[in-house]
């Protein structure tokens, strides 16, 4: 199987790509049991967050550089790259707006859209000798995953314009450095942290993670007077929701609040 998934204790699905699958990922039966694991999961009532990790050398290599040949050669190139984009794009819109935190375990390179994948998640742990590159400029390309608008975010837009223009290769350590992970450990502690942090940020409201993450995405593409319309609608949807009378309830009894994994119909 090119990805295997697994139903972790604290609503936690843990989504490993096979060897083949990390160093080949945009491949269409790689990508395609991809595409469905993690969708499956972003409707899987049970399902507060995801852990994403590879196998092997890699990560997520991106695109084959075989398979780019060959359209070349067929002159079919555009229609490939235009189906993979058509395919990638609606997933990472998906990530950044769903309610289920997604935390990657980079365990190995990753490039070009693998590391748009990387990008739209919402924590990075990753181990020091792995190599983050975006590759694009090397094949002649613009960027693409999301690169130009997630990884600015992260680090600022003229460090993102260095990595760009000089086909950068960031180690781990870099990577922790300019911001565009969250944190490194040791190979052997990989998964395990990357299923912590999952557990911790899933065991929130959905309405405190979903209403976060699109608040913080628009927070630096609208006006101060849109966002401040932007938190009221969501901050009054939730008022009415039974997450909300938990929290309360909680708060007055002095307890740990017990939320919901999913919304309720």
């Amino acid at each position: 199987m090119p990805v295997s998934t697994d139903m972790l204790e604290g609503g936690v699905g843990l989504v490993t790509l096979s060897p083949d699958a990390s160093s080949d990922t945009f491949a269409p039966a790689n990508f395609e049991s991809l595409l469905s694991s993690l969708d499956e999961l972003m409707i899987d009532p049970s399902c507060r967050s995801v852990v994403i990790t590879g196998s092997g050398r890699f990560f997520s290599a991106g695109g084959n550089i075989d398979d780019f040949s060959n359209g070349i050669e067929t002159g079919e190139i555009g229609d490939r790259v235009q189906e993979m984009t058509d395919k990638l794009h609606p997933l990472l819109l998906r990530m950044r707006t769903s309610e289920t935190v997604f935390v990657c375990a980079i365990n190995g390179s990753v490039a070009g859209g693998g590391f748009g994948l990387a990008l739209a998640s919402d924590y990075r742990v990753c181990i020091p000798q792995a190599k983050l590159a975006s590759a694009f400029f090397r094949l002649g390309l613009s960027p693409d995953g999301g690169m130009t608008w997630l990884l600015p975010r992260l680090v600022g837009n003229q460090v993102a314009k260095r990595f760009l223009f000089n086909s950068e290769v960031w180690s781990g350590e870099k990577a922790l450095e300019v911001g565009a992970v969250d944190e490194i450990v040791d190979e052997s502690l990989l998964v395990d942290r990357a299923l912590e942090v999952a557990r911790e940020w899933g065991k929130w409201s959905v309405n405190s993670r979903r209403g976060t993450k699109q608040l913080l995405d628009a927070s630096t593409s609208t006006f101060f007077e849109t966002q401040l319309q932007f938190e009221q609608s969501l901050m009054v949807a939730s008022s009415k929701t039974a997450d909300f009378a938990e929290g309360v309830r909680s708060f007055k009894e002095k307890r740990e609040p017990s939320f919901g994994a999913k919304e309720e119909e």
